[in-house]
């Protein structure tokens, strides 16, 4: 049987003959009506290349013929000899039949969707020429345009989703193939690789592939959005194919304008709906996989493994709200090794807490968890309570899920910690302890981003960073927290009822936060009573007493250091805290090494007096008595 390749370019050879023979005189304009397909002895039911053109476009019988003579011109050198290298309107327009003026406008299918390209001055005796893809499309190669490579990638079809994907996905194959003109569908989600997943389920349930644009590559100049937007659009439509929009939110206005230019069935993938888009633009909001549902998929793809794995997989599941490809990928880098070993639990946990970090890009600081249980120095009960914020965290899930106490009710869930106390006192450390303690990525929040004077902003802001967070369940540090959380206020005018609106909201979403969010404040007095009745743990850090002090000064020091010319005792004197211990030591290590020396309780005085001298005073006499 004669192939589709075959057959089309037996037909398009045909047409380029009927389209010489008119332009040489040699007919009268008799035009092939054997279509909308190829003719009968090509044994092929499947439309030709020229006949798809002429339907997606709606193409005039003298649009088309248009067409074919610029082809001809690329495709068959006998054109050259009888129009030259390039043909103009006027010669299209006096040669070929049932022509029409019209056929040159801006709006008409030629132009509009770049088919031709003009040039030269004056419209009638312009040379026109075929648009490569279109002489790619029309010899039946299968390529895409090169000016999209770098902007638009292929999403290929993936019916591999659970269920739940396929079901949805059919529906809003349905609800794209019933829209119309109207073809514009929203797909909504927390997770942006469910998202891209949801869209590729959608593109098998069509039997398509899709075009992928990824909103940061959406230009901002009006006229260039323009052109990539009827660029992707057209190879969508000689694709059969959807187009995608993977659009985060701080290119919301750009990809709603965008959006709207497309002309091909089209999905735009978002975390949060964009309202810009219209109420009439239907909206679907993607499953977020369930524990369950995520490690069956863990299991499923370590096969063998799996069960020597378990414990680490149920933490897994729980903690990372990964995607099956995600998951698949994770696997895939663990079943590569030769030999199962102890360190691939070590090796899934990491790699699953890096997969979830991208969404926290530009949103927060990642800290490096470095400190332990042992570099930190508190009170026995303050102590227990970070014990206790650590158990909490690891166990939440069998508290929650397994015994059954989110199912009594879901307020409440969050973990939220206040660590209050002079500055140096150990907060932060505190936060970095119970990061490296349970695997967890430590973010800080900087305020100066986050609030805004811009009614609304903060809540935005707050949103993006809540929502960033949530896949990997990452521990949340809000330092100097007062600053945002402070008492509301007496509504007195319009900023204050947006104030203590923000308040609120921080209080909802911390609510609903699934991982640890910590407050630090150095003035626990200015929290909203309120607020603090919220909180599931409040740890109080106090100024550290001498024996504090000189446990304090035991640990700082690495082990590098030569300590036994070191007072423990005597430092222990100096009134200050650890953060200024810490700086005072590492300080009086860049004065030793400066002078080839190794550190002594002279290079500590020394320190001490610089780190005294940042506030303008000086250490007593009976803090340093004895030190040298």
């Amino acid at each position: 049987m004669t192939t589709w390749s075959d057959a089309n370019q037996a037909y398009l050879s045909r047409e380029l003959d009927r389209v010489l023979a008119v332009v040489e005189g040699a007919a009268q304009g008799e035009r092939s009506v054997a279509s909308p397909g190829m003719a009968d002895d090509d044994k092929t039911p499947a439309p030709s290349a020229i006949d798809r053109l002429t339907a997606l476009f709606k193409l005039s019988p003298f649009e088309r013929d248009v067409v074919l003579l610029c082809a001809g011109i690329e495709l068959d050198s006998r054109f050259a000899e009888t129009v030259g290298r390039a043909p103009t309107l006027n010669f299209a327009l006096a040669k070929l039949p049932d022509a029409h003026w019209s056929a040159l406008a801006p709006d008409a299918p030629l132009r509009k969707w770049r088919l031709i390209e003009v040039s030269g001055s004056g419209l009638s005796s312009a040379t026109i020429t075929l648009d490569e893809r279109i002489v790619h499309f029309l010899a039946g190669v299968a390529t895409t345009d090169a000016r999209l490579r770098g902007t638009a990638s292929i999403l290929l079809a993936d019916p591999s989703g659970s269920v739940r994907y396929q079901d949805l996905a059919g529906t809003i194959a349905r609800s794209i193939e019933s829209l119309g003109d109207g073809h514009l569908v929203q797909i909504v989600g927390a997770e942006a690789e469910s998202r891209i997943e949801m869209a590729a389920s959608t593109c098998a349930a069509l039997g398509n592939d899709a075009l992928l644009v990824r909103s940061s590559d959406i230009p901002a100049s009006a006229i260039d959005r323009f052109e990539l937007a009827r660029l992707v659009s057209r190879e969508a439509m000689l694709r059969g194919s959807l187009v995608v929009v993977d659009a985060d939110a701080a290119d919301a206005a750009n990809v709603t304008a965008f959006a709207r230019l497309l002309a091909a069935p089209s999905i735009v993938a978002t975390a949060e709906a964009l309202s810009g888009l219209g109420s009439d633009v239907p909206t679907f909001a993607v499953p977020t996989t369930t524990r369950t549902e995520r490690l069956e998929i863990w299991k499923e793809s370590l096969g063998a493994r799996a069960e020597q794995l378990s414990t680490t997989l149920a933490r897994v599941s729980t903690q990372f709200e990964l995607g099956s490809s995600a998951i698949r990928a994770i696997a895939s880098g663990v079943g590569a090794k030769n030999e199962p070993s102890t360190d691939d639990a070590k090796m899934v946990w990491d790699t699953a807490r890096a997969a979830t970090r991208p969404r926290m890009a530009g949103l927060a600081e990642r800290i490096e968890a470095v400190p332990g249980w042992n570099d930190i120095v508190l009170p026995d009960q303050q102590r227990r309570t970070l014990e206790s914020i650590s158990a909490t965290v690891r166990q939440r899930h069998h508290v929650y899920d397994e015994l059954g106490f989110a199912a009594k009710s879901s307020r409440g869930l969050g973990i939220t910690a206040l660590f209050a106390g002079p500055s140096g006192t150990g907060k932060t450390m505190a936060a970095e302890v119970l990061a490296r303690d349970l695997a967890l990525d430590l973010y800080r929040i900087d305020l100066s981003s986050v609030v805004s004077k811009y009614i609304g902003e903060t809540e935005k802001n707050l949103s993006r960073v809540f929502a960033g967070a949530e896949q990997g369940s990452a521990i949340l540090l809000f330092d100097e927290a007062d600053a945002l959380f402070g008492k509301r206020s007496e509504v007195k005018d319009s900023h204050d009822r947006y104030a203590n609106i923000e308040v609120s909201y921080l209080l909802q979403r911390m609510e609903s936060y699934r991982g640890l969010a910590i407050l630090t404040t150095n003035q626990k007095s200015a929290l909203d009573p309120a607020f603090l009745r919220r909180l599931r743990f409040i740890v109080q850090f106090p100024f550290p007493d001498a024996q504090q002090r000189a446990a304090i000064w035991k640990t700082t020091f690495p082990p590098a250091v030569e300590t036994t010319r070191f007072d423990f005792q005597k430092l222990a004197q100096l009134n200050v805290a650890g953060g200024q211990i810490r700086n005072i030591a590492m300080a009086s290590a860049f004065i030793a090494a400066d002078r080839a020396e190794p550190v002594s309780m002279k290079h500590l005085a020394e320190a001490a007096r610089g780190e005294y001298a940042k506030t303008e005073r000086a250490p007593s006499d009976a803090e340093m008595r004895g030190w040298s």
